[in-house]
């Protein structure tokens, strides 16, 4: 991974992580708890693909295992976010450019369910039966319905922020525009190609200005 990448991604982690054991978790909400750590790595995961989400899933999994205050098996969230960061990097849209939210906001429904019914799974296999008591069907309503209300709010700001440490020309005009076409009309391109057209035309004015005037003092 690229430094950008590694530092934007960390930073984000960490924020994500602290947000999520100081504030989210003690909200006592029903069922289960709002993932924003999941979010982030989804939003990551969209805009550099399935090896780099695998990477930041991993790592994010990582440090939630050994923050307090986990109560089980290191390596079990490491290896769910694993797994869901490369799955919606594999989501990753053709030449980094969203049309429409539907896809991101399919992909975040897909990683809450699937995030969660893969912690019940491994739990199961290590012992921890945990979301039996609990109710599995429960926590995946629950843990769908939370996230898809935080991702509106969060996953565009992520994929902003992630384009911006790409250094190609693609993602760099686009990332504010997906943001803003996310919470607005839903496509990252039409206000890109607003503000194109806006420069032609000056453009194209200014030329003709200087064409009359030049004519002006021939005369």
């Amino acid at each position: 991974m690229r430094f950008n990448r590694t530092l934007l991604s960390t930073v984000l982690v960490v924020i994500a992580l602290v947000v999520q054991v100081s504030v989210l978790a003690r909200l006592q909400l029903p069922g289960a708890v709002p993932d924003l750590l999941l979010l982030v790595v989804v939003g990551l995961s969209l805009v550099y693909g399935h090896v780099a989400g695998a990477l930041i899933g991993f790592g994010a999994g990582l440090l939630t295992d050994l923050a307090p205050p986990a109560d089980h098996a290191a390596g079990r969230y490491a290896m769910v976010l694993c797994i869901i960061g490369y799955a919606a990097g594999l989501a990753r849209p053709e030449k980094g450019r969203l049309k429409s939210a539907l896809a991101p906001m399919t992909v975040v429904v897909a990683a809450a369910i699937g995030s969660t019914l893969l912690y019940a799974l491994v739990g199961a296999l290590v012992g921890d039966t945990a979301a039996r008591h609990v109710g599995l069907g429960g926590l995946v309503f629950t843990a769908a319905v939370y996230d898809l209300l935080l991702a509106p709010f969060t996953v565009p700001l992520i994929m902003a922020l992630a384009r911006r440490t790409e250094n190609d020309p693609i993602s760099d005009p686009s990332g504010g525009a997906v943001a803003s076409g996310w919470l607005s009309s839903g496509t990252g391109l039409r206000i890109g190609s607003q503000r194109g057209g806006l420069r032609v035309k000056v453009a194209r004015n200014r030329a003709a200005r200087a064409g009359r005037i030049k004519g002006a003092k021939r005369l």
